[in-house]
Parts: structure tokens; C-alpha cells; sequence
């Protein structure tokens, strides 16, 4: 079984200029139209199984919204949603205590696209309600090409946060930090809490860095991830492959991780 434990989807009626927008911004192909029926059918091509989609609110105002969108499109078989809210928001959290009534696997944060540094204290709250209430959180870590010049969550501080926290379960993407692999080597691999998606590392990791990272972290602290779609799933599963992880560790990244931390009804 394959689950692509990154992805993103937006709603019909937003996609293309979602898309449009996005693009501009990334100076990257896409590799679906960001509709969920469309991602659907290039997984199966792909063959990925299962998708967890990642949802971002970019507005205080949007959160309820979008968790509530996510909710219901998910059929806990082949989807599954992961929830979200806004620093700004100063409902944010109270709004994770209705993601297990929305039945939302965990929570998505993105520094760069909500304007935060992920040791901000403004977000303790949130990192404490998440404890908990046990949601995990997936954060963007690493460069990114809407703020170039600032990395708003490095590897230091992704471990800062871990360790402040130790009872929060942290999806560090990108392999900890895009284009900062490096210092995720340095700062995560030996962090319990701390997990790394392979999202984007087949543009930009090298690939013995990334069995180096591997290595070190332990296959059951690895998911497979694409950020679809600005990459594929074929072409992060291909990368993947040449890596020539033993079979039990393939098993592990592909889909029983995420399975155990998102905990999903499969």
C-alpha cells in the first residue's frame, strides 16, 4: 500500500486560480488541475492508494470554513484530511478541539503562508491544545519561494519546538527542511517526536544524503510524501526506489507510519 501523506487539494470552485496563483509564486509545473477528482485519478495512475490532503488557511476567517470543506470530502478509505487554523485567529485553539468531531487526522502549518516563526510564543497555545488533544502537526519547514530570503522554520528551531514540547507529534516536511538538509541532519535525526515527509526530495535532496537521513532518523520516522501538485507521486516513489531502502523500511515510509501517527481507518 501506497499513501502520499502530502498533497494538496483545493475545491472546485477555487482550483484553477488556486493553481494560477500558486504557480507564479513556485515557477513550477503542476502536475494536477488542484480539484479533488483529478488528484484522484492521477494517484490511481501513479498507484497510490490513499491520499492525506493538507489544508492551509491563509486568513484568520477561513479556518472553520476549510475545516469544515475537509471534513466532508474525505471518505476515510482513499482520503483523509488534516485540519487547520490561524495564528491570527484568537479561536485558534478552541478550533482543534472540533477536529475530532470533524474527524480530521491532524493539523497543517505553514510559517511562510500564515506569517509566523515556529518558535513564536504567540503559538505555544495552539502546540499545547495539540498535545493534548494528541493531533499531530504537519509544518512546512525550510526554505520556500514566497518569503526566499527568510526561513521561517529551520531545523533548529523545528527541534526547539520539539523539545519544548515533547509530547507533541511533529511532521517536519520536506525532510525537515527544504533545501536545509543539512541541519535536519544535524539539529532532527535524533529527536522521537520528530518526523520527516520526503515531500519535494526528488528535486532537490541528494539522494545519499537522503539515505544518510534515513539512516540516522530510522525508517519508522520517515513518510512518503509528494506535495503533489507541484511534484508527483510517481516521480517521488521512483526517487524513493533508487534509494534501495531494505523492503520492511519501504513498507514502513510508504504507508504503515503514517497509518499509526495520523491514525487512519484503512
Amino acid at each position: 500500500m501506497v499513501i502520499d501523506s502530502h498533497v494538496h487539494i483545493f475545491t472546485d470552485s477555487i482550483a484553477e486560480k488556486a493553481i494560477t496563483r500558486l504557480a507564479g509564486i513556485c515557477h513550477m509545473p503542476y502536475y494536477t488541475n488542484g480539484t479533488l477528482s483529478d488528484t484522484r485519478e492521477k494517484m490511481e495512475q501513479w498507484g497510490v492508494d490513499a491520499i492525506l490532503a493538507l489544508n492551509i488557511a491563509t486568513k484568520p476567517k477561513q479556518q472553520k470554513t476549510i475545516n469544515e470543506w475537509a471534513s466532508g470530502v474525505q471518505d476515510h478509505k482513499s482520503v483523509f484530511c488534516l485540519g487547520t487554523i490561524h495564528p491570527d485567529a484568537p479561536d485558534a485553539a478552541a478550533e482543534l478541539e472540533r477536529f475530532s468531531s470533524l474527524k480530521l487526522c491532524g493539523l497543517k502549518l505553514h510559517p511562510d503562508y500564515q506569517g509566523f516563526q515556529i518558535d513564536e510564543e504567540r503559538l505555544f497555545p495552539v502546540y499545547d491544545a495539540a498535545s493534548q488533544f494528541g493531533i499531530p502537526i504537519v509544518f512546512h519547514t525550510g526554505w520556500d519561494p514566497l518569503s526566499p530570503d527568510f526561513v521561517h522554520a529551520p531545523p533548529a528551531l523545528v527541534a526547539k519546538v520539539a523539545k519544548l514540547f515533547p509530547k507533541l507529534t511533529i511532521v517536519a516536511a520536506h525532510l525537515g527542511g527544504m533545501k536545509r538538509y543539512e541541519e535536519s541532519e544535524e539539529y532532527l535525526t535524533d529527536l522521537d517526536n520528530v518526523y520527516l515527509d520526503t515531500a519535494m526530495c526528488a528535486q532537490f535532496c541528494p539522494l545519499e544524503q537522503f539515505k544518510r537521513i534515513v539512516s540516522k532518523k530510522g525508517a519508522e520516522h520517515i513518510l512518503f510524501g509528494s506535495d503533489c501538485p507541484w511534484s508527483s507521486s510517481a516521480l517521488e516513489l521512483e526517487y524513493l526506489e533508487k534509494a534501495s531502502l531494505p523492503s520492511r523500511d519501504l513498507d514502513l515510509i510508504h504507508s504503515q507510519n503514517a497509518v499509526r501517527i495520523f491514525k487512519l481507518s484503512l
